[in-house]
C-alpha cells in the first residue's frame, strides 16, 4: 500500500465533516451560537431601553424613594418589557417556519422539547440581563438621595421571572401560529391583558403580573416572590411541556403547581403587602436651642435641610411667641401638645431628589396648617357672631408668618399691614393670645387685629 493511500486521523481540536468536535455538545454548541447572533443581544438591548426610557421622564417622581422607584420599574417590566419580550420569543419561534426548515428539524435527533428551550433560552436570558442592567442603573440613580429603608429584593425577583415565562409562552405561540404578524399582534394583546385587571376591584387582580404595585409605605410578605414565581413559571412550564413533551402528561405537574400558587394569591389578596415599618418611623432633627425641631418620616430624612432652610423665616417670626409650637411633625403623624404639623412632602411634586421644588409653597402651605382651627364640621362656626372677622384674622396671620403678602381674602390685606406694623413686642403678646384660640370654636374669641 502506497503513502498517499494510508488514512490518516483529523488533527487535534478539528472534526471531521459533519460530526462535532469531542466534549462539545451539538446543543451547547448551538446555545452559544444563538447568544451571540440573530435577536437575542438585540432583545437584551431593547429590553434595557425600553425600561430606561419611561423611567428616566419620570426620574422626579422616583429618585430617592425605593417604593417608589419599584413601583415605576415594576409598571415598566410588565406593561411593556413583558409584551416586548413576548413579541421577541414568538419571532424566533417563527424562524424556522419563515425559513422552510421546519421539516429539516424532524430529522435532528435531539428531542424537540430540547429543540425549543435551546431556541427559546437565549431570548430570555438576554432579556433577563436587560432588565438586570436597566435595575442595575435605576436603583444607582435613586441611592444617593434615599433614606431609611431599602428595595425590595421580593418585587425585583418576582420582576426578573416574569420575562422568562413570558418568553417561553412567546415562543410556543410562534411555533404554533404561522402568521407573520403574530408577534405584534400578542405583543398587544398582552398589553391588554396585563394592565387590565388592574383597573378591577376584586382580588382576583393580583394574579396579573402587570397589578400595579403601591410599595411606598408597603412591602411584600416573604413568600411573595416563590408564590409569583410559581404561578408565572408555572403557567409557562405547563405550555412548553405540552408542546414540545413527548410525554404530554408531565405538563399536569406545573399546572398544578400554578394553579395552588394562583389559589394562595387570590385567598390573600391585598394582604401579600404589609405596612413598612420604616415608612411609620419618626426621624427628627437635631435640637438646637430656640429653634423648633423638625419630624418626618424616615424615608424622607433627606428632606430635612430643604424643610429647614425654607421654614427659617417662620420659625423668627414665632421667636419668643407664647405657645408657639415648639416641635414641627409631618401632617401624617397626629400633632401632640405643643407640635404643629408640616407640609406633606411628595417625592415628584413639592420634593425632587431631596429638595423642595417649591420652598414658598410649601411654608405657605405650613401655615396654614398652623393656623387651622380645630373645631369639628358640626361646629357652626361661619353663623356665629365675629366669623368673618375671625377669618380675615386667621387669613392675615398665615400670611404674615409665611411672609408673604399674598392671602385668601384680598380683604386682610390690610390686616397683614397692621400685624407687620406692630413693635415686636406688642406683636409677640398679640400673636401669643392668637395662638392659644385656635383649638376654640367661638370667633368672639379670637382677638382683633
Amino acid at each position: 500500500m502506497t503513502a498517499s493511500a494510508t488514512p490518516r486521523k483529523a488533527p487535534a481540536g478539528k472534526a471531521e465533516a459533519g460530526k462535532p468536535l469531542p466534549g462539545k455538545p451539538a446543543a451547547r454548541t448551538a446555545l452559544r451560537t444563538e447568544l451571540r447572533r440573530g435577536i437575542a443581544p438585540w432583545t437584551g438591548l431593547a429590553v434595557a431601553v425600553t425600561l430606561l426610557v419611561p423611567l428616566w421622564s419620570k426620574a422626579a417622581q422616583w429618585q430617592g424613594s425605593w417604593g417608589e422607584t419599584q413601583t415605576q420599574l415594576h409598571a415598566a417590566t410588565a406593561l411593556l418589557g413583558g409584551p416586548l419580550v413576548a413579541a421577541a420569543a414568538c419571532w424566533q419561534g417563527g424562524r424556522e417556519h419563515r425559513r422552510r426548515t421546519a421539516e429539516l428539524l424532524l430529522s435532528v435527533p435531539r428531542s424537540r422539547l430540547a429543540q425549543v428551550t435551546t431556541a427559546a433560552t437565549p431570548i430570555v436570558l438576554w432579556a433577563a440581563a436587560g432588565y438586570l442592567l436597566a435595575l442595575a442603573v435605576v436603583f444607582a440613580t435613586t441611592a444617593p438621595y434615599t433614606g431609611a429603608g431599602g428595595p425590595s429584593l421580593s418585587v425585583a425577583v418576582a420582576d426578573l421571572g416574569l420575562l422568562p415565562s413570558i418568553g417561553f409562552v412567546g415562543f410556543v405561540v410562534g411555533r404554533l401560529v404561522r402568521w407573520r404578524l403574530t408577534a405584534p399582534v400578542l405583543a398587544v394583546v398582552l398589553y391588554v391583558l396585563l394592565g387590565a385587571p388592574g383597573y378591577m376591584e376584586a382580588d382576583a387582580r393580583f394574579l396579573s403580573p402587570g397589578e400595579q404595585y403601591a410599595l411606598w409605605g408597603w412591602v411584600p410578605v416573604w413568600w411573595f416572590a416563590p408564590v409569583l414565581l410559581a404561578w408565572t413559571g408555572g403557567i409557562a412550564a405547563t405550555v412548553l411541556l405540552a408542546y414540545a413533551s413527548r410525554r404530554r402528561l408531565s405538563a399536569v405537574v406545573p399546572l398544578a403547581l400554578a394553579v395552588a400558587a394562583g389559589a394562595v394569591i387570590l385567598h390573600t389578596g391585598a394582604d401579600l403587602f404589609r405596612d413598612d415599618p420604616t415608612a411609620t418611623r419618626k426621624v427628627c432633627s437635631v435640637p438646637e436651642p430656640g429653634v423648633p425641631q423638625l419630624c418626618v418620616k424616615a424615608p424622607d430624612a433627606p428632606v430635612l435641610p430643604s424643610v429647614s432652610a425654607a421654614l427659617s423665616g417662620l420659625f423668627s417670626r414665632l421667636e419668643e411667641v407664647p405657645g408657639a409650637p415648639v416641635r414641627y411633625v409631618d401632617s401624617e403623624f397626629d400633632p401632640k401638645g405643643g407640635e404643629a404639623a408640616l407640609a406633606h412632602v411628595m417625592r415628584g411634586w413639592s420634593v425632587t431628589r431631596n429638595k423642595l421644588t417649591d420652598p414658598r409653597e410649601y411654608v405657605r402651605e405650613t401655615a396654614l396648617g398652623l393656623t387651622s382651627r380645630g373645631c369639628p364640621n358640626d361646629s357652626h362656626w361661619s353663623s356665629r357672631e365675629g366669623a368673618k372677622q375671625a377669618d380675615l384674622t386667621d387669613d392675615a396671620v398665615r400670611a404674615w408668618l409665611a411672609g408673604d403678602d399674598s392671602t385668601w381674602n384680598p380683604q386682610a390685606r390690610p390686616l397683614v399691614a397692621r400685624l407687620r406694623a406692630m413693635p415686636a413686642t406688642d406683636r409677640r403678646a398679640w400673636l401669643g393670645r392668637y395662638l392659644a384660640t385656635l383649638e376654640s370654636c367661638t370667633p368672639a374669641e379670637v382677638p382683633a387685629l
